[in-house]
Parts: structure tokens; sequence; C-alpha cells
């Protein structure tokens, strides 16, 4: 049986809010930890670091709003569900987020149904995301590691 319309429409809506939520995330999250870097005293190879761990816990904070998208999507009776998780909890939804999310592809867990409009979404924004925070490390790597 075919999902009905209304089902479909709540999922493409959770999915252009959690895109939303992400990418305005992830730029503020970069503006500031930019804004800060600049501003830092400490060794300027210490400041790389920083970029480093400040773009990998917005990825994580990306990975959990998809997470909750899936969840909640997932309470929608004919939203589908995720083979391989049988309880549909928000671990397991944060777990086949970030499977999704960094492109790694579905193995023990994946979706079925509608929610898959999620997931095929989260992997074009978590690669796109992901090249995002590599271009900003490059760029405070080459701003901090060169010779003086």
């Amino acid at each position: 049986m075919a999902p009905d319309f209304s089902v479909n429409l709540a999922v493409v809506l959770l999915t252009a809010f959690a895109v939303a939520i992400a990418v305005g995330l992830h730029y503020e999250g970069l503006n500031w930890l930019a804004r800060r870097l600049t501003k830092r005293s400490h060794a300027r190879r210490r400041r790389v670091l920083h970029a480093v761990i400040g773009a990998l816990i917005l990825h994580i904070a990306e990975i959990w709003v998809f997470g909750v998208a899936y969840w909640l999507s997932l309470a929608l009776p004919g939203s589908g569900g995720v083979l391989g998780a049988p309880e549909h909890g928000l671990l397991d939804t944060v777990y086949l987020s970030a499977m999704t999310f960094s492109t790694v592809g579905f193995g023990d867990v994946a979706p079925h149904g509608p929610i898959r409009f999620i997931a095929g979404t989260e992997a074009v924004l978590g690669l796109f995301l992901i090249a995002w925070s590599a271009t900003f490390t490059y760029y405070e790597m080459a701003r901090n590691w060169r010779e003086r």
C-alpha cells in the first residue's frame, strides 16, 4: 500500500526544517569559530586544533538534528522504518544519521519507506558540509602554519 500523500509531505517538511537548521548551525558555527580563532593569543598551531575540534562538534550536532528528524518522522504512521533497528529509539536514529551524514552507507541499519527522502538529502548535505569544514580547516592551516 502506498503511503498517504500527507505523510510524504510531512517527511519533506521535516527534511527541509532539518536542512535549514543544519546549514544555519554550520554557517553560524564556523563564523563564530573564525572570529574566535582570530582573537585568540594562543600558539598559532593550537588554533588549527581548535578549528578541527569545533568543526567536529558542529558535525555531531548536525547529525543529531537529522537523527531527531528521523525519530519524529518514524512517529508518523506510514512513514517507513529502519531495518536492523527494531525499536526505532532516538539513539538508533542518530546512528542511522551518522552513517548517512558521513556517507559511510547502510550496513546494519537502513531506512525504508518515505523516510528515505531524509537519508538521500542528508547524504548530499553531509558531503557538502564536510567539504565546507575541510575548506575552513585548510584556510586556518594556511593562515596559522606559515613560517614567519
